[in-house]
């Protein structure tokens, strides 16, 4: 366990470093960069960026070739929790223990903060000087589609238009809104080690398991959990009448899922060698308190 924590950290202080650069201006738009800052390093278990750092060595890449791709998957994620605690979405004050975004930037420049985020990650790829063309423009096919209309964007209309009422439904949302960023990270790590189709399917097969065990695990927690572990609200869920895992399958079938998936993403590592940190990751996913 020591040794995956130090590891862990190795990937989480590479990211927190480079997150620590950005945005600093002196501009008479430096609010807006302030707002973004505030968010972005507002603190987190960057777990899609260290997916990413982890797949990449463990394919024999090197990680700071994968560390733009690692940044502009946390901007993304960043953007997508700004526009998440809006009014008009979940209308949440609290975010990682501390308010959100647009309570203390307003809501103007929250959303503004949000959209400068999204655009600010596919400049990173584009300027990433370690990866081929062909590999750009492959990180940014696998972003886009991962947070555009048909991933994540997509699993928030699910989620806010409450359409997901049973437990197919359930898993769809959960896939969209959640696993297909963290399936992203995967396979973005296999981008900037350069490794082959194959390689990338049984990485995408792994974080899109861990994606849904990921999701059922924070049902729970908003059930279980206290507001100052989550730091955010719990039980808003239920307050809004949103069908849940939770609802769906009670607490002890969600642990059952978060079972099977994690079972299944250690499977699809099965090919790999050098694979107990990310083995490792899906088990200490499936067990978090927060």
């Amino acid at each position: 366990m020591g040794d995956y924590q130090q590891q862990y950290q190795r990937y989480f202080d590479e990211v927190e470093q480079a997150l620590q650069g950005l945005f600093h201006g002196q501009q008479p738009y430096d609010r807006l960069q302030e707002a973004m800052r505030y968010s972005l390093l507002a603190g987190g278990k960057r777990v899609r960026p260290v997916l990413a750092l982890a797949f990449c060595q463990m394919l024999g890449g090197e990680p700071a070739e994968a560390l733009p791709l690692a940044c502009a998957l946390e901007l993304v994620h960043t953007y997508s929790l700004i526009h998440d605690d809006l009014p008009c979405m979940d209308d949440d004050d609290m975010r990682r223990g501390r308010p959100t975004c647009h309570t203390v930037y307003g809501e103007a420049t929250a959303v503004l903060a949000g959209d400068a985020l999204l655009a600010e990650a596919f400049r990173m790829i584009a300027e990433a000087s370690g990866l081929s063309c062909e590999q750009k423009a492959e990180a940014v096919g696998i972003l886009a589609r991962a947070c555009g209309g048909d991933g994540m964007v997509a699993g928030q209309l699910l989620d806010v238009e409450q359409i997901a009422a049973n437990e197919d439904e359930l898993r769809l949302l959960c896939r969209l809104k959640t696993g297909a960023m963290i399936q992203a990270a995967a396979e973005l790590g296999c981008v900037a080690a350069g490794a082959p189709p194959e390689t990338r399917k049984a990485a995408a097969a792994y974080g899109a398991h861990i994606g849904l065990a990921f999701q059922v695990r924070d049902d729970m927690l908003n059930v279980t959990a206290s507001e100052a572990e989550l730091g955010k609200p719990v039980g808003s869920d239920r307050a809004e009448c949103k069908r849940t895992f939770a609802d769906a399958l009670g607490l002890e079938g969600c642990g059952a899922v978060v079972a099977e998936e994690t079972r299944l993403a250690k499977e699809a590592l099965a090919g790999f060698e050098n694979a107990e940190f990310l083995s490792r990751m899906a088990d200490t996913l499936a067990d978090r308190r927060m």
